[in-house]
């Protein structure tokens, strides 16, 4: 048996967004969020996977949205968002995806009183804070000089870094701990492991990662998507080196007159601005101008250059 790798965000959504996922999805951010307490009591899916909508990469949206309900009976909203690809401006757009959540929820001359909370809940393959060692980190509005609570806890931005959890499947203990090695080594496993089997929602997110149960067109496009991402990781790594490589050269030759650390400095920077045009053409044929714009952060006349030198 085969299983699709959940940290591809459409594999993810198919998992835990789909019209099935109800109660994989209770147990998945009890899990993560309220370590393994049944503080969820009920969910609704927004906007769930639907396969001919994934297809349009352009129209898709790949994060899975909930409204969930507390045992006091409390509605919150979630966005949970599987990300493998450190870009550049991910960290704003957490914020910016978070904030427009909670802004949209009034309509005009409805009372603020009826707001609800929003968890952007964000699954990294990559360290988004090497200077912490826990592998789940969850940050809410704080006075600067006292680190006194802001009264309303109604944002709040929590993030697990898979590359911080290296437990052995021996080593599985919490229902924490399983959903997590289900997510870095499902596509690595044969068959379901016992000790997730007698876990109802794990199994059921087992059957939905079978690859035995996936359409041929959805298998393609997963498929794509993999290519994709692994296409972007090397255009990163590469854009990085050649600009590293860049960097130093032009570094050497500005030290002459400027110093040898200035001119490293703006070698490394043109380096950064050479990765983000790298990413950009990569995406001119799948993106449009905004989405890259807000990917990139370059600026859309930087873009329209792009493609007009594509053409």
């Amino acid at each position: 048996m085969q299983f699709i790798n959940p940290k591809i965000d459409y594999a993810f959504k198919k998992i835990f967004g789909s019209e099935q996922s109800h109660e994989i999805l209770i147990s998945f951010l009890n899990a993560l969020l309220y370590e393994g307490k049944n503080v969820i009591q009920d969910l609704e899916i927004i906007d769930p996977y639907l396969a001919p909508k994934i297809r349009g990469i352009k129209d898709t949206y790949v994060d899975v949205k909930a409204t969930i309900t507390d045992e006091q009976g409390e509605n919150s909203s979630v966005i949970i968002e599987m990300q493998v690809l450190n870009v550049e401006g991910f960290e704003k757009r957490i914020l910016y995806n978070a904030a427009k959540t909670y802004s949209t929820q009034l309509d005009i001359g409805e009372d603020y009183t009826i707001l609800q909370p929003v968890i952007a809940l964000t699954i990294t393959d990559f360290e988004m804070f090497p200077e912490l060692e826990s592998l789940i980190s969850r940050f809410i509005l704080k006075e600067k000089t006292y680190l006194t609570d802001y009264p309303i806890y109604d944002i709040e931005l929590a993030f697990i870094e898979l590359p911080k959890f290296n437990k052995s499947l021996e080593e599985l203990q919490t229902i924490t701990d399983k959903w997590l090695y289900f997510l870095k080594t499902a596509r690595k496993l044969d068959s379901v492991p016992s000790v997730m089997e007698d876990i109802p929602a794990m199994k059921k997110a087992f059957e939905i990662a079978s690859q035995a149960n996936m359409t041929r067109q959805e298998l393609d496009d997963l498929e794509k998507r993999a290519i994709f991402i692994h296409d972007q990781r090397n255009a990163m790594k590469k854009a990085e080196r050649l600009g590293l490589e860049q960097g130093i050269k032009q570094g050497i030759e500005q030290g002459i007159e400027q110093g040898i650390e200035q001119g490293i400095e703006q070698g490394i920077e043109q380096g950064r601005l050479s990765e983000k045009l790298a990413i950009a053409r990569q995406l001119l044929s799948i993106l449009d101008d905004e989405a890259i714009s807000r990917s990139t952060s370059l600026s859309l006349e930087q873009i329209t250059q792009l493609r007009d030198e594509s053409l």
